[in-house]
């Protein structure tokens, strides 16, 4: 973790780490010793969470990939895909994942040398891209290696953003200009600077992109001082970058509203508050650990008698899921966190009564009121009825 703090504050040199690599690896060729490439190991076993930092950070073990038979197609693949990204960053040139994948492909037809480096599909290359950048210790983006996903479809009439384009000029977004259509900033929230016309008073983030655009319809960034947000499912880097800047540079109350099931709790909420286990060297910008979980909670489900469903373990999708939930309670170490002991009980209550509950589910409690759904969010916030 020393490393990674190290990179994030003094950014690294790329090129010269990259020669520095290929340098060694040559070196041990020619002292007849095996040349290998190590990188953080991305997994659950790996990663660590420490309440007071807020996130999942890796723990010390490495995936070490040395020469051998079964291995130099891979380490020969990380040499040749570092060359084209090497050459990105001279440049100025970005791809996307699948444009790097078929840039190989139009190398490797144009130079038969390069034949057996080939790729099967675009998942082969996807991990060596991944592998270089876990290897390096820094953000696809540092590479010039861009995702298509954006930042959730934000609404708000209090919010003006600032974005510094590649050029260096400034485009200035006042959300409360765009009428119907929603802001979604690109991937790289670190190009954005923030500001409030007047206090916001909290940011809700919704699952469903469908929901937080009903409410927007019905007015309710019209009145309330908010950032209304549809996070698109489970939230991509995107999104978690979005959520991240705005709880740094603005600093307001933010709550998640969503499924009540083990899927939300684990792939979505988790992931949105404190990153995840395959993004380990990315966490500190893309997670938002001051997120709340506003809804659905178990006790709402009472409360506002709300329609829900019966997990029937017979179906492979809920039974895996509750699977992931038991597993989750042992093994993650951001479930098992003390500090987290209350969305613990979330999962273990959705174990024990085998239901889920969506959140469109509060549209139930008075179909003749338009805006009831905004009524009780805006009820849980103020009696801080959230976790």
């Amino acid at each position: 973790m020393a490393g990674l703090t190290k990179i994030r504050e003094l950014k690294l040199d790329i090129p010269k780490e990259a020669k520095n690599l290929a340098e060694r690896m040559l070196k041990d060729l020619e002292n007849s010793k095996r040349p290998y490439l190590e990188a953080v190991k991305t997994s659950l076993d790996n990663s660590e969470y420490n309440s007071k930092v807020g996130y999942l950070t890796p723990g010390d073990k490495m995936v070490r990939t040395e020469l051998n038979v079964s291995s130099v197609q891979k380490l020969a693949r990380v040499v040749f895909m570092l060359e084209i990204l090497l050459r990105n960053l001279d440049i100025g040139a970005v791809n996307t994942k699948r444009e790097l994948y078929y840039i190989c492909k139009g190398l490797i037809k144009g130079n038969m040398r390069y034949k057996p480096l080939d790729f099967d599909g675009q998942d082969e290359s996807d991990s060596i891209i991944d592998f270089i950048g876990d290897m390096l210790e820094v953000y696809r983006e540092e590479l010039n290696c861009f995702a298509n996903d954006r930042g959730g479809q934000t609404y708000s009439q209090q919010l003006v953003v600032t974005e510094t384009l590649a050029d260096g000029t400034k485009a200035n977004i006042d959300l409360s200009t765009l009428g119907t259509s929603p802001y979604q900033p690109k991937n790289k929230p670190q190009a954005l600077k923030l500001k409030a016309k007047k206090k916001i008073d909290f940011c809700l983030v919704v699952e469903s992109e469908g929901t937080a655009g009903t409410l927007q319809a019905m007015g309710f960034t019209k009145r309330n001082n908010c950032i209304l947000m549809g996070a698109q499912g489970v939230p991509s880097n995107g999104v978690r970058g979005w959520c991240k800047l705005i709880e740094d540079q603005l600093d307001v109350p933010m709550y998640f509203f969503g499924d009540l099931d083990a899927y939300t709790m684990q792939n979505i909420f988790r992931t949105l508050k404190a990153g995840s286990a395959a993004s380990l060297i990315r966490n500190s910008d893309f997670s938002a650990p001051n997120v709340r979980f506003l809804g659905v909670l178990p006790g709402d489900v009472k409360k506002y008698d709300l329609p829900h469903y019966n997990v029937k373990e017979s179906d492979p999708q809920e039974a895996r899921a509750l699977k992931k939930a038991k597993d989750a309670l042992e093994n993650d170490p951001f479930f098992r966190d003390k500090k987290n002991r209350d969305l613990s009980d979330i999962l273990r209550w959705l174990i024990k009564e085998k239901i889920r509950c969506e959140q469109q589910s509060y549209f139930s409690v008075d179909p003749r009121d338009p805006i009831k759904t905004e009524k009780i969010i805006l009820e849980k916030i103020r009696k801080g009825d959230y976790v």
